[in-house]
């Protein structure tokens, strides 16, 4: 058998373990060691072992259960209705208004835990209510939802970033403050789409009967709720920025920073504690396998030249290193259709990233595009997770395919977002050049 088969037998194994219904960690685990005897005897073990072990013996992935626990307990401590209601009451006045809180309430929650759970879950559960009560378009109120609780893959502290970070070896940093600019362009494209929809139909999202409007008294003490997560963002990311910490030292004082938040709040619990450790114990360790696993893999498939095979098959494409882009951004955005982010970040990266950077593109322009298109996986039917977070908080007359069928539209705004950032690299990546220079 040809040797070039290989690579591409690896990967049918894989999908056919996924459709089986096996869990990605394992199977991104078992199907390089098969290989990896089967090719090389039982030394090629070795290869298997260095691979997963080189990627666990990491010390950037320590941030991942800090900033894990740090998510959870702010989602247990109330902070998306604070938020939600202190923008409520300032958005009364505006067609479209209630979205548009939505949006940059989602933002602001992502800058804070940095998961997107909590975010579409707990904007479906808040959010969503009011802007059906004001009969908001659907198209628009669960649009708006999805994608704003979907920012916090993208705005910092992001747990993907983290993990694309230790895989690619590209600065956390730089990545958070890439996030920071890249998350607060596709912000205000969301927004900009909500207003001008809603000044061409005023029916489509009214504003606010002027009965219902809070007073200015209202509106600033509403504020209040902003100002502890805004002190958090700011001490915690410019901690980081600065130089003053590392994104893990960053991590370990976010999530100090979220149990006194709940102090201050008084919601602090045990209970919420106990919860909050087996949450972060569970999701870390699913996470530890799959880089694990997605290590391994690219190890054996690095070893029977399936790096080789990749960059031969891009390079014969037509349009030269751009017709190569074109074809790493289909490629994730297909596999983001079907895999979970984590999963596609080593998955993907490892075999994409360096074939880029070879070819002359920027590393960190490139792992700005990479987590865009991982945010929208989060939206992309039929298997992106936000659709299904989603599902599980609206009225029982809203079906999986109504979801759906909302979600093109905003996949394209994403996509208009990457081809800005493609065209007018600066555009996301003002934040990481302030920061640490061009």
């Amino acid at each position: 058998m040809e040797t070039n088969i290989y690579p591409i037998l690896m990967f049918a194994v894989l999908f056919v373990g996924l459709a089986a219904g096996i869990h990605i960690g394992f199977v991104l685990a078992a199907v390089p060691l098969i290989f990896a005897v089967f090719l090389w005897g039982v030394q090629g073990t070795m290869t298997y072992v260095q691979g997963a072990w080189g990627a666990m013996n990491n010390f950037a992935l320590t941030a991942v259960p800090l900033f894990i626990f740090m998510a959870v307990v702010l989602e247990k401590s109330g902070i998306v209705e604070d938020l939600y209601l202190a923008f409520y009451k300032w958005s009364g006045p505006l067609r479209g208004g209630l979205a548009v809180a939505t949006v940059i309430v989602g933002a602001i929650v992502g800058a804070v835990s940095g998961v997107v759970a909590a975010g579409v879950i707990g904007l479906g559960l808040i959010a969503l209510p009011r802007m059906e009560q004001y009969k908001y378009d659907r198209g628009i109120n669960m649009g708006s939802v999805l994608v704003a609780g979907t920012l916090g893959q993208l705005i910092p502290p992001s747990l993907v970033m983290v993990i694309y970070g230790a895989v690619t070896n590209l600065s956390v940093g730089k990545l958070f403050a890439a996030g920071v600019s890249s998350g607060i362009l596709l912000t205000i494209l969301f927004c900009g789409y909500i207003l001008i929809r809603a000044w061409l139909n005023p029916a489509l999202c009214p504003a606010l009967p002027p009965n219902q409007r809070a007073n200015w008294d209202e509106k600033f003490a509403a504020l209040r709720a902003v100002v502890l997560p805004a002190c958090l963002i700011l001490i915690c990311m410019g901690a980081i920025f600065s130089g003053a910490a590392t994104p893990t030292e960053g991590a370990a004082f976010g999530a100090f920073g979220a149990i006194l938040f709940a102090l201050v709040t008084r919601r602090f619990r045990w209970k919420t504690l106990q919860e909050s450790c087996f949450v972060t114990l569970k999701v870390t360790s699913m996470v530890a396998w799959m880089i694990a696993g997605a290590s391994a893999f690219g190890a054996v498939f690095a070893g029977i030249g399936g790096n080789k095979v990749v960059m031969d098959f891009a390079l014969a494409m037509p349009g030269g290193k751009f017709g190569v882009l074109a074809l790493s951004i289909a490629f994730i955005f297909f596999l983001g259709m079907f895999l979970e982010t984590s999963a596609l970040i080593l998955l993907a990266a490892p075999i994409v990233t360096p074939m880029l950077i070879n070819l002359g593109f920027e590393p960190l322009w490139w792992g700005t595009i990479f987590m865009v298109l991982l945010q929208t996986a989060y939206i992309s039917p039929p298997f992106g997770m936000s659709l299904f977070y989603l599902k599980g908080v609206t009225p029982p007359d809203i079906s999986l395919e109504d979801i759906f069928r909302v979600t093109p539209i905003w996949i394209a705004i994403q996509m208009v977002g990457i081809l800005l950032i493609i065209f007018f690299p600066g555009w996301g990546l003002w934040a990481a050049w302030y920061f640490y220079g061009q």
